[in-house]
């Protein structure tokens, strides 16, 4: 990492930094419990509490140091920014003729010994081995699937109740794209290797759609979250707070510490309005690997998803650390 003036950081005069502050604060409240550390952000999250939103910019020009990320291997500052979001999606507590793809807890025999290794994707759904753990039903394999993929969602029940689920755990296994492997058959273009066009590939080849899923070997479970006081807050990330749309992303723990402000300069999908904004480093994921890799959070519902399941930009970042003097 290199140190950079504020002032050389593109769009950090325009940002409404402000927007940011809430999340900031949301990182906050997860930091001050980190007594030990690299970085002290007690105390700098001490001096947030006493600020306005309005004097953010002045707040992390005044505590912080700017780092510009690069790649350590290649030396580039570029790196692939994807995006993510929560799905809503109607479904049911019970199976119905409308509502027959599950959505499963995490086994209760795994929590006291988990089989090593786990059986994988096909072989719980072949087997047998989740009956029983079964928390909710809905229509869309596909989607359900992609549920799995964002590790959070919420299921809009007949009578108009929303239930929030979150991640519980994995089979241990390591993720395959479906992209990927319809690519390779030629089943899709380039151009259809989104959310969107595995969607629709799967309504015309209904009969092919579970070998798809089946070339995942990893599964993902679930638990049902408590109703918040705060429908608008968004699902809880790795770091253990709500993430902010626009405001949160996912990274790479081991380049980039969770609850950092990262500064973003990406694009917007399948655009080039560039998007130029402090972000909050509060979530992880498995494909999220590498210095300046991210995963943006758009927020929650099919706008979200759209944007998030086309998103395929380039994209740099600059880190933002605590001043030890």
């Amino acid at each position: 990492m290199s140190p950079v003036n504020f002032s050389d950081i593109p769009g950090w005069n325009e940002d409404a930094l402000a927007d940011a502050w809430q999340a900031w604060l949301q990182s906050c409240n997860a930091l001050r419990k980190r007594k030990t550390g690299p970085v002290n952000w007690i105390s700098v999250c001490d001096r947030a509490n006493a600020q306005k939103p309005r004097d953010a910019k002045a707040f992390f020009e005044n505590h912080f140091r700017a780092y510009s990320v690069r790649n350590q291997v290649t030396g580039k500052s570029e790196g692939l920014v994807t995006g993510y979001y929560e799905p809503i999606m109607n479904g049911s507590r019970v199976r119905t003729e409308r509502y027959s793809v599950p959505l499963y807890a995490y086994p209760k025999t795994w929590a006291r010994a988990k089989p090593n290794p786990a059986p994988t994707r096909a072989e719980l759904v072949s087997s047998g081995l989740l009956k029983g753990s079964e928390i909710a039903w809905v229509e869309d394999p596909i989607a359900a699937a992609s549920m799995q993929i964002q590790g959070s969602g919420k299921i809009r029940l007949d009578g108009g109740q929303i239930v929030r689920f979150g991640f519980a755990g994995t089979n241990d296994q390591p993720f395959k794209s479906s992209a990927q492997w319809l690519l390779d058959r030629k089943e899709i273009t380039r151009a259809e290797a989104t959310m969107q066009g595995i969607s629709e590939w799967g309504k015309r080849n209904p009969n092919k759609v579970q070998e798809m899923l089946n070339a995942n070997p990893r599964f993902v479970f679930f638990k049902e979250l408590p109703p918040s006081a705060n429908q608008d807050l968004g699902p809880i990330g790795a770091l253990g707070v709500p993430l902010s749309p626009g405001r949160s992303i996912a990274i790479d723990p081991r380049a980039i510490p969770l609850g950092a402000p990262v500064f973003l300069e990406t694009t917007q999908p399948l655009s080039n309005q560039p998007i130029r904004r402090l972000v909050m480093a509060q979530d992880t994921g498995k494909a999220i690997v590498g210095p300046a890799r991210v995963d943006y959070f758009w927020g929650t519902g099919d706008e979200a998803g759209e944007l998030a399941g086309r998103m395929k930009q380039n994209g740099r970042v600059w880190l933002l650390l605590p001043r030890r003097d």
